[in-house]
């Protein structure tokens, strides 16, 4: 299958055949998205708590790795938005040591998730879990930036939410007009400046036209070099990250949420370029790239990168069509580094602010959030509880919890609606009338039970299957258990059957099964219940069933109904029960 290949695009597109009209449209593309990845590179970094190159450093060699070996033609990759909340932890915890390794874990961690062709298993992760995480991620971004927006005289932000906003409003009263000023004109021109044209990012505007300001004007408003310092124009040497043996355990499980939101990140985004392309993504090479990018951007210093669905899409708008326009804005972060980092320092920390806050407000899909309260209320369920999670306790616990709850509440689901009883001759005429094969043709004798399961047999439904089998008191001379609708059969759900079994023989009852289908008898061959209930005893009907019942009454065999058709179809099964 296209998305099992394990081959990046970038192969592919050469195989096919690489144009010059492509490449000057890749060109175009690629200049552009570096333009636009600039200062949310800068922004990101310095929101998750580590140095504003750093988060260049990621968007060169990370999004030059992530295009090279990506199973998208057109993804771009960096950092984003959704590890700020995770890195910033990470470094409050175990510093940017700790986050190196955890890094260069998650790396290796998705790439075993690519080779052992998991990339279409995360797709499964539930809507309500990644709306609820994603809603939480943008509203503690949002949070983390009213310190630079406000100007607040702070000497650091605490780590909590609810006590970032105590902390807020102690501090409230060294508010700074110029910066608020300054972050609102940046928030204007981000969002309006798309109305006038969209081949220059807004971002971009905002950034020089209030840098300008605030430098011509000689405003009060702090900057990256007031805080940081002077910005490196030059990549640093590579340095493996120092692993210290005792601390690894406690990175596990934060280089385990790194892979996920890394993973989900970039197939999500995948995704999305494939609506807008009309292709379709290699998801285990996607994440084979992934892993990679996130293996080398810690040995280059720097953080977390995956797929970014907001400059994939604009790559797409601009003409990108290859991975050589991704590795083209790569090379643009490079030489804008290279000739114009030094400059990076005169860029006021509100304008940083006003980007994020634009940022986290489409990144939330608010709209989206409120939809899904009108769905389920489990899913409504799921939804707070991640994002309740998200926001006051953790990210990695939140998607664990998120996950876990709504698998549990699934299999809720898929237990109530499967469907066990008795087809007792007072529920005959019960039946659909579209049911090919109704038992109110059939003549059931004295003596023979029929009782149906409708749905999946798995643990969730094996208490309801027991209680079911209770309904009548007197045993039956012949039960036949009709599995016509049965497509899945569990280990749970095969003890149930075990349990009837042993019943029915110590109550002097014949047990026939009816209407097979493939995974189930393949579950009871592999088992051996089929050769305990007796091949002779398995039918692929109901007419074969009921003419094996008379012959245990001792009746004579009745010929099918003319309108009869088999209960398990060809294309239902791979294996035919024995008759």
């Amino acid at each position: 299958m296209p998305q099992s290949k394990l081959e990046p695009k970038l192969l592919t597109v050469l195989r096919e055949g690489y144009t010059k009209e492509q490449f000057i449209k890749d060109l175009s593309a690629g200049v552009i998205v570096g333009i636009v990845a600039l200062p949310l590179a800068i922004a990101f970094a310095i929101a998750s708590g580590v140095k504003p190159e750093q988060g260049l450093y990621t968007a060169i060699v990370a999004g030059f790795l992530i295009s090279c070996f990506s199973g998208s033609r057109v993804q771009i990759g960096g950092p984003t938005g959704a590890f700020i909340v995770i890195v910033y932890g990470i470094v409050q915890q175990h510093g940017y040591a700790g986050l190196a390794v955890a890094t260069l874990l998650a790396g290796l961690l998705l790439m075993v998730m690519g080779l052992a062709r998991l990339g279409t298993v995360i797709k499964y992760i539930p809507y309500p879990v990644t709306v609820g995480f994603t809603a939480g991620i943008a509203l503690i971004i949002a949070a983390g930036q009213l310190r630079d927006f406000l100007g607040l005289q702070m000497s650091s932000v605490p780590a909590a939410f609810i006590e970032k906003w105590v902390a807020y409003g102690a501090h409230l009263h060294t508010f700074n007009p110029y910066a608020v000023g300054v972050g609102l004109l940046t928030v204007m021109i981000v969002v309006y400046w798309p109305r006038l044209t969209h081949r220059v990012p807004g971002s971009l505007i905002a950034l020089l036209v209030t840098t300008a300001l605030v430098h011509l004007g000689n405003l009060p408003v702090e900057t990256i070099g007031s805080r940081f310092g002077a910005v490196p124009n030059t990549l640093p040497k590579p340095v493996f990250p120092a692993i210290s043996w005792e601390a690894l355990p406690e990175l596990f499980s934060p280089a385990l949420t790194i892979a996920l939101l890394a993973g989900i990140e970039s197939l999500l985004s995948a995704v999305v370029a494939d609506g807008m392309t009309g292709r379709r993504h290699r998801s285990n090479m996607e994440l084979i790239a992934q892993g990679i990018a996130n293996v080398f951007s810690p040995i280059f210093g720097g953080i977390p990168a995956t797929g970014a669905i907001a400059r994939t899409a604009t790559n797409v708008k601009n003409g990108g069509r290859t991975p050589i326009a991704g590795m083209i804005h790569a090379l643009v972060l490079l030489l804008i580094m290279l000739f114009f980092g030094k400059w990076a320092a005169l860029v006021p920390m509100a304008t940083l602010a006003g980007i994020l806050l634009v940022v986290a407000y489409n990144m939330s899909e608010w709209h989206l959030f409120v939809k899904l309260f009108r769905g389920p209320k489990s899913d409504v369920l799921v939804l707070l509880a991640t994002f309740l999670l998200t926001v006051l306790v953790d990210l990695t616990v939140a998607i664990q919890v998120g996950v876990v709850l709504a698998a549990l509440l699934f299999m809720r689901r898929m237990a109530e609606v499967t469907q066990m009883s008795y087809v007792t001759r007072s529920l005959l005429e019960e039946e659909e009338e579209e049911d090919p094969n109704p038992l109110r043709t059939r003549f059931i004798p004295e003596g023979v039970e029929v009782f149906e399961v409708n749905g999946p047999f798995f643990f969730g439904a094996a208490d309801k299957f027991k209680d079911a089998l209770r309904q009548v008191e007197k045993p039956p001379r012949v039960l036949i258990l009709r599995l016509r609708k049965v497509l899945s059969l569990d280990a749970t759900g095969l003890m149930a059957l075990e349990d009837l079994l042993d019943r029915t023989r110590r109550e002097g009852t014949v047990l026939i099964l009816s209407g097979v289908h493939a995974q189930p008898l393949v579950v009871m061959q592999r088992s051996g219940f089929l050769n305990r209930v007796g091949e002779e005893n398995v039918f692929g009907n109901i007419d074969d069933a009921l003419n094996r019942a008379y012959a245990v009454l001792g009746l004579p065999a009745r010929e099918r109904p003319p309108d009869a058709v088999p209960e398990v179809r060809r294309e239902q099964a791979t294996a035919t029960p024995a008759h």
